[in-house]
């Protein structure tokens, strides 16, 4: 008998997330969310951020490999050469040998990090046309996004649940309901935001980030950038995220009293949940939600006995 049964309501990455316990909100895995005690990286969801962590353990090891090496040679002489075992020490000024040799070492160990390091920069500063351009400006203590191709004018994203001005957000059972209506729970408080940057998976992403009153900083870990906002300058940023979901971000430019309650969200679709929410956007509804989801990618799931 075969089987066919329509799941309305969920994306490809909602029903994955149900068979694996993975967090969801608004239809959407979460990816990009810092954890309690949490030491490593975020998953690395662009190849900016591949290339970054995967220099970062190579530098690790080699780090490592120093330490260990000088540490030993430490208590080499520690032990060998104090004055109860060595009273009578030898008299020399130099070693050329030796001397040759701690100098070129170091150098040939930075060449070759720089041989990793200086490409994995240039792709990073090496900024494409974008097929997806966005404006993004950052003010005290919130971030505007416009998307001027697309013709979506520029509008707010503020912390769910802050205080706008005042310093004072706490997670109070209102500002828990609030988070509840916007699909998301009490772990997402600080983090999530009323509205969110809306990309298209596997599309280069390119934004001009400036700043309206003081320098900010927007920064996503899990994509590997980061970028001034800087009142009167244009800066670029760039990425090309490889997987649906949502991504937190911080300001990370200390920016004034409530420089703390500045997060940024970004949400990454299909194609065509993208262009459904475009459309949305362009009659002034920037609020992705699950149902939207829901209606650009009906799942079908079939099965066979």
């Amino acid at each position: 008998m075969r089987i066919i049964s329509s799941l309305k309501g969920w994306t490809a990455a909602g029903i994955l997330a149900l068979s694996t316990g993975t967090a969801l909100a608004q239809g959407l895995e979460i990816v990009g969310q810092p954890h309690e005690k949490g030491i490593g990286f975020q998953p690395a969801s662009s190849s900016i951020a591949v290339e970054q962590q995967w220099l970062d353990h190579m530098i690790l090891y080699i780090i490592t490999a120093i330490t260990i090496f000088v540490t030993v040679l430490l208590l080499i002489v520690i032990l060998r050469y104090n004055s109860r075992m060595n009273p009578k020490p030898k008299g020399f000024t130099h070693n050329t040998p030796l001397e040759i040799a701690w100098t070129l070492i170091p150098v040939l160990v930075l060449v070759f990090i720089g041989s990793f390091s200086v490409p994995a920069l240039n792709h990073q500063q090496k900024f494409p046309e974008g097929e997806v351009v966005i404006k993004v400006t950052g003010n005290q203590w919130y971030w505007s996004y416009a998307y001027p191709e697309e013709g979506i004018e520029e509008y707010a994203s503020f912390m769910i649940g802050g205080s706008g001005t005042n310093g004072d957000a706490r997670l109070t059972p209102a500002v828990e309901e609030q988070l509840k209506a916007a699909g998301y729970s009490k772990d997402q408080f600080l983090l999530a935001t009323d509205t969110a940057m809306v990309v298209p998976v596997g599309k280069e992403v390119l934004l001009q980030i400036t700043g309206a009153d003081v320098i900010h900083a927007w920064k996503i870990p899990a994509f590997g950038v980061m970028q001034d906002a800087v009142p009167g300058r244009i800066a670029h940023l760039w990425f090309k995220a490889d997987r649906e979901g949502i991504f937190f971000g911080q300001c990370s430019e200390l920016c004034g009293k409530d420089h703390a309650y500045m997060p940024i969200t970004v949400k990454v679709v299909s194609e065509a949940a993208y262009k459904a929410w475009v459309e949305k956007a362009k009659a002034g509804d920037v609020v992705l939600s699950a149902a939207d989801l829901a209606a650009a990618e009906p799942v079908q799931v079939a099965a066979n006995n």
